[in-house]
């Protein structure tokens, strides 16, 4: 019998304190069943709080609370909000979850004054609540991307309106930030030419927008190689390239650059790339030429680099061009849409990129046959039954996709299928304000594990202590 697809409305604004009480499980309650909550993947979702010092044009509702957490029942792909942030964060617009810490960072976004990072520990035994251990300066304007280092020693952030990338210490202890430890700037200190005060739209991608947008460089992202994690990859917007350094410790060094699509091409735009989990392949979105370029990582370029062969200012380029294919239908006008994420199923069969204005996922086969490994076909675009998907993420499965659309104030959940690529619409629809970012948890089971250890320990010296139910 099919289900009947319903519609999950979520509060425009925060809880009161009341009701926020109201909800929270007796703490009296054994551990096992006040971690029952947290047995399922948790989803954090942020929002736009403030348009006016945004280098683009939001059309939807400044949200008053900017971090909304979810609980997603992996069986049907369902969420129930836990949680809505009451700490007063500005444009948070980039998370990431620490790999075995239960720390979640965001960023600020703000081309007047310098992005925030803030650091904040999620607690599974209280049903995903989000508090503030660090708060800092990311040293730039409108930061928009955070990377972890191998050794979750340091943090690389971007910053996107005057592009410079920086490097902070992580606080073994804590997992919060302790401070810069360096910083390149592209601009080696020159003014931009766009005034914070006066620019266009970033939204807008005719021709006058993007000579504009692309007159000054804009870091758009930072990535490490998987491989030996010491080269980092910086998409530049402004200048169409993918910027190479050779990553020490606490220093990047640039080590050269390579055109982000083809040679002789212009307004291409790089906002993002990801490496593929088992190929030597990296995909890049062009958010201006609504375009994925596809490159074959070179190994034995990296070595040369990474060992010392060759010094990083005659470094050759580690990515080599081999495709690039549109994300939107050739009848759709490119200064229409400009792309939004692009990420690379962890199964590693399928490529995925979001469509701001074509309002779509465009989904792409990831081609494993020898004559053609690596490359990309059309599989399907599906429309996100909202505007503007500025973002979406899968949750650890993979089978359960969430869109953040943007102007029309609502996240969604497709069901895709691991086999074919399809994306279903499950109806799963949920009202949150600008929505710019969706970042899936799965709470670290060691956390859990230790807390429960010492709240048994606490209640009787006699007592065993076990393992929570959902490990």
């Amino acid at each position: 019998m099919a289900r009947v697809p319903t519609t999950a409305l979520v509060e425009q604004e925060a809880l009161s304190q009341e009701e926020a009480e109201e909800q929270q499980q007796p703490t009296g309650l054994p551990l096992q069943m006040r971690t029952a909550a947290c047995s399922y993947p948790l989803v954090v979702v942020s929002c736009y709080t403030r348009f006016d010092n945004l280098a683009h044009g939001p059309r939807g509702t400044e949200a008053k609370r900017s971090l909304y957490t979810f609980r997603l029942d992996p069986s049907d792909g369902q969420m129930l909000m836990l949680s809505v942030s009451s700490d007063v964060t500005m444009n948070p617009a980039f998370s990431r979850f620490h790999p075995t810490r239960n720390v979640l960072y965001t960023c600020t976004e703000s081309v007047a004054e310098n992005g925030i990072i803030d650091a904040w520990s999620i607690s599974p035994q209280d049903r995903g609540k989000l508090t503030k251990i660090s708060s800092i300066s990311a040293e730039g304007t409108s930061t928009c991307y955070l990377t972890l280092d191998k050794a979750c020693e340091n943090m690389l952030v971007v910053n996107y309106w005057n592009a410079t990338i920086g490097v902070f210490g992580i606080d073994r202890r804590t997992g919060g930030l302790t401070g810069l430890r360096s910083l390149y700037d592209p601009n080696e200190g020159k003014p931009m030419k766009a005034r914070h005060d006066n620019h266009v739209n970033h939204s807008v991608n005719d021709e006058g927008a993007q000579k504009e947008r692309q007159a000054d460089p804009h870091s758009h992202a930072v990535i490490l190689d998987p491989v030996f994690g010491k080269i980092a990859y910086v998409p530049d917007l402004g200048m169409d390239l993918i910027r190479q350094f050779k990553y020490d410790k606490a220093t990047l060094e640039p080590a050269g650059s390579m055109p982000s699509g083809p040679p002789g091409r212009t307004a291409l735009g790089p906002r993002y790339l990801e490496f593929h989990p088992s190929l030597p392949f990296v995909y890049v979105v062009n958010e201006l030429s609504s375009e994925v370029s596809v490159f074959e990582f070179d190994s034995q370029a990296a070595e040369d680099l990474i060992t010392g062969r060759v010094e990083a200012k005659d470094a050759r380029p580690t990515l080599r061009l081999k495709q690039t294919i549109g994300t939107v239908p050739d009848a759709w006008p490119k200064e229409c849409n400009t792309c939004g994420r692009i990420c690379v199923h962890p199964a590693g069969n399928f490529v995925l990129v979001s469509n701001r204005g074509h309002d779509s996922i465009t989904v792409f086969r990831v081609h494993h046959e020898r004559a053609c490994r690596g490359m990309l076909s059309l599989v399907d675009a599906q429309h996100t039954r909202g505007a503007t998907p500025r973002h979406f993420q899968f949750d650890a499965s993979g089978q359960w996709l969430i869109t953040a659309n943007q102007d029309s104030d609502s996240i969604g959940v497709f069901r895709f299928n691991l086999a074919t690529g399809k994306l279903d619409w499950t109806g799963h629809e949920y009202r949150v304000p600008s929505p710019n970012f969706v970042c899936s948890v799965q709470p670290h089971a060691e956390s859990l594990r230790r807390a429960h250890t010492e709240s048994s320990r606490s209640r009787s010296r006699s007592r065993s202590s076990g393992s929570p139910g959902w490990l």
